[in-house]
């Protein structure tokens, strides 16, 4: 019990980002502990700890009692009563229990009431309200309903076959405001009435429901049609005019060929006509040619209508039967819709049965709901609960706490999405005000928040803890300091030339550290020079400053050109040029301007006299450029985005290379990256990053294909396998499983994990050793942990230093083995 204050009391008042629950989870832990160490069930645990704080008030309520009867706060605020009323085979008995969590079975029902319905009505009814009925039920009647009112629900049911349990996903719903006036004792009698109105309807309902699917689903064959609908195709056949057409001319028209019939006798007239007696003589029957005679073998009939259509039908006779089809059609139509009107009244009657004044008297608020996901033997928890101040609903996952809405818990508290779903709903009072107001303090009439509505002892507890806290935060920040304090000394120490590295062979990069800006000026040097060539062919009298204008001008158009051109994928032009880059994305004019200034004013110009001229013109137009006329912080954010991009662009080439060669280790931390930074890019425009698609599938396939590599090695049941199958699992997928559900937009992505928890959950029904077994189950649940919380990864890898025209090139390659080897589309 003190711990439990000493944990609650840091909830309300602590600074920390989230309360570390360790030491009250110990003593539970140790008081709950099994004989067999299994898991316990979340249900059996929230009893056993309800039964246990409730002793725990008992003994102080007895320990501080002065004569009177001892209150339990436990009792008081969780527990309520409900009679009994029933008869047990033939004998009528009606006595009162006391409930806690009152359970309710969810398989069958589509909402909470219908499973209400249920679990307040045992048997017979009919047997309750009999005199002479050797009929057993019964029926529950709340006479006193907790102020906090939890209701458990049954989501588990045991496979008989499989013989394990299974958990039930089914979707539930359930309202925020909760009505109990029809399960109360006092309201009984109307409560019967109208529970008989109710079943009369029902039965009514089914009938007319009958009656409408007659209607709906016409015929005595397998097949069957809407009864409106075959009306329909009986008058259009019956309207329809014969068109004629000879099987000949239905198959073309072509010229007769020698030896077949002319298009104007049929076939028909041929047989009937017999072969000539100039053609075939009498006397010589065995010496008699066979005439070719096409068609005539099938026996198609002489004139063939286009459409179907009736052969012989008067004018009298169809006018009798249009008028017929048009009053049979119109007589369904009123029929069908009279049908369905009726069942939409049965229905509306039936959902406002029980909104009259007298049965909305016992309003009780949805304050708390508690969710799953996983399967039956294992899988994560998290919790919605309502701030009642801020009108908003909260999302409780482990150490995130973030805002929420009614429609993100429905869709993982209703089931029927994903694999997820409540356990336990804990609805309030909606009278008992105590329940959610602030406290008051009585002296200055001043509202209480925070640390003053905690009692004196609590304060000083949490007061030291967050002192502890900011200790913390000091000795961190001093680390830090003291790290920047060594890596700046580093810097300052002269570091001796890296060795010229060794030739590296074709598809294989070389690992050094990213080029910096200056680095990738020095690619730029040719494109500058064959500028400044055409300039001087094109003005070669005239001065360094005209001769650089007319360069730029050159330079400006060349990259304008490459930016506004629709290139095949594996020609991103945006790697060649920064230009190009800030083009596409709309860069500021004066941000483009300066950036030509600094291609032309680099020292990598100097190796001649003509460039070396123009290079100092640049660089004294860089230094005449006041500070108001260009940002230069922007200017540095758009050079910075631009490096981002190369950066990107790299990871997503290196994991690319590694994916083809089956290196999916290596791939993924790549991918990873490649994505996260693209994802970035493109919140700042669609021409920011690369396509978003392609990141995802191969990160999505990495994924998957390290899982099915992680699963083969856990089928081994060899120990060192086994081990090195789950610290793929645990240091590679499951650190990943967050980015994958974090954007729940990326249905392919929420599949795809879907399939990896899956191929680990299907393990649970199947026999293994029992090592094998504890394993499994230490690993599922972090394997279901959905949080949404991105766990953050080690430093990124290095990338290889290319060159511009290197990086295109090996992109180019890289994008036109994908088109030949198109994704699957998982």
């Amino acid at each position: 019990m003190r711990e439990l204050r000493y944990l609650f009391a840091l909830l309300v008042g602590s600074k920390r980002k989230y309360v570390d629950p360790s030491r009250a989870v110990e003593i539970l832990k140790d008081a709950f502990k099994s004989n067999d160490s299994q898991q316990q069930d979340v249900s059996e645990f929230t009893h056993k700890l309800l039964d246990w704080l409730e002793d725990a008030f008992q003994i102080k309520a007895e320990e501080e009692r002065d004569g009177e009867k001892p209150k339990n706060p436990m009792v008081e605020l969780f527990y309520g009563r409900f009679l009994a009323v029933g008869v047990l085979e033939g004998k009528k008995f009606e006595n009162t229990e006391m409930f806690g969590q009152y359970p309710l079975q969810v398989n069958g029902f589509k909402d909470l009431h219908e499973c209400l319905e249920a679990a307040m009505i045992e048997g017979e009814i009919e047997s309750l309200h009999s005199e002479n009925s050797a009929k057993s039920g019964q029926e529950h009647w709340f006479t006193e309903l907790p102020p906090v009112l939890t209701f458990e629900l049954s989501r588990f049911e045991f496979n008989q076959a499989l013989g394990r349990p299974e958990k039930i996903h089914n979707k539930l719903e359930f309202p925020p405001i909760l009505y109990l006036d029809r399960y109360m004792h006092k309201n009984r009698e109307i409560t019967r009435i109208k529970r008989d109105e109710i079943k009369r309807l029902k039965e009514y309902l089914t009938v007319l429901q009958q009656r409408l699917e007659r209607y709906l689903s016409y015929g005595s064959g397998p097949k069957r049609f809407p009864l409106v609908d075959v009306l329909q195709y009986a008058l259009e056949f019956a309207s329809s005019k014969p068109v004629c057409t000879s099987p000949v001319d239905d198959l073309g028209a072509s010229a007769p060929a020698s030896g077949t019939l002319p298009p104007q006798l049929p076939p028909s007239t041929i047989e009937q006509q017999g072969p000539s007696s100039s053609d075939v003589p009498s006397t010589s029957p065995v010496q008699r040619s066979v005439i070719h005679k096409p068609f005539t073998q099938s026996r198609i009939p002489p004139d063939l209508p286009m459409h179907p259509a009736p052969r012989h039908i008067t004018e009298e006779e169809l006018s009798v039967l249009e008028g017929c089809l048009h009053r049979w059609r119109t007589e369904v139509e009123n029929d069908t819709r009279d049908l369905q009107e009726s069942i939409s009244r049965i229905h509306r009657t039936i959902e406002l049965m029980y909104s009259d004044k007298t049965m909305v008297q016992v309003p009780y608020r949805l304050h708390a709901v508690l969710v799953h996901e996983g399967q039956a033997n294992a899988g994560h928890y998290w919790a919605y609960i309502y701030d009642h101040h801020q009108n908003r609903w909260m999302k409780y996952n482990d150490i995130s706490v973030t805002k929420s809405t009614w429609e993100e818990l429905e869709r993982d508290s209703f089931g029927g999405y994903r694999n997820a779903s409540a356990y336990c709903l804990m609805y309030i009072n909606d009278k008992e005000q105590y329940l959610i107001q602030e406290e008051f303090n009585k002296e200055t009439g001043q509202m209480l928040v925070g640390m003053d509505t905690l009692p004196s002892d609590l304060r000083d507890y949490v007061k030291e803890d967050n002192k502890r806290f900011e200790k913390e935060l000091e000795e961190w920040d001093a680390e830090l300091a003291q790290k920047a304090q060594q890596e700046k000394l580093l810097s300052q120490i002269p570091r001796a030339p890296a060795p010229s590295p060794a030739p590296v062979q074709a598809g294989e990069p070389e690992y050094l550290e990213q080029p910096s800006r200056t680095d990738i000026s020095k690619h730029l040097k040719e494109d500058s020079v064959q500028a400044i060539n055409k300039a001087l062919a094109e003005q070669e009298d005239r001065g360094p400053e005209a001769i650089m204008d007319t360069a730029i001008k050159l330079e400006y158009t060349r990259l304008l050109k490459l930016a506004q051109e629709d290139p095949p994928p594996e020609c991103d032009y945006r790697l060649r040029h920064a230009i190009v880059y800030f083009i596409q994305n709309q860069a500021p004019k004066k941000i483009i301007e300066r950036t030509l200034l600094e291609q032309f004013g680099d020292h990598n110009l100097s190796f001649d006299e003509r460039c070396r001229n123009i290079m100092k013109v640049a660089q004294a137009k860089l230094e005449m450029i006041k500070p108001d006329e260009v940002n230069m912080e922007e200017y540095e954010r758009w050079h910075q985005d631009y490096r981002h991009f190369r950066e990107t662009t790299m990871f997503l080439m290196v994991g690319l290379e590694f994916f083809q060669k089956k290196s999916y280790m290596e791939a993924l931390l790549y991918l990873i990256y490649a994505y996260q930074n693209n994802k970035e890019l493109l919140s700042k425009g669609p021409y920011r990053g690369h396509d978003e698609e392609l990141i995802s599938h191969y990160r999505r396939e990495c994924l998957l294909k390290l899982n099915e590599h992680a699963a083969a090695l856990f089928e081994s049941g060899d120990d060192q396998e086994v081990n090195n199958g789950l610290i793929i699992m645990n240091e590679l997928i499951v650190p990943c499983l967050p980015l994958l559900l974090v954007d729940e937009m990326e249905e392919k992505d929420i599949v795809a994990v879907e399939d990896m928890r899956n191929r680990w959950c299907s393990y649970l029904g199947q026999e293994m050793e029992p090592n094998l077994q504890e394993k499994l189950t230490d690993f599922l649940p972090k394997l279901l942990d959905c949080s949404t919380e991105i766990k953050g990864f080690n430093d990124p890898p290095k990338l290889p230093s290319y060159s511009t025209h290197e990086l295109c090139e090996r992109y180019a390659r890289i994008m036109l083995s994908l088109s030949r080897t198109p994704a699957d589309g998982r």
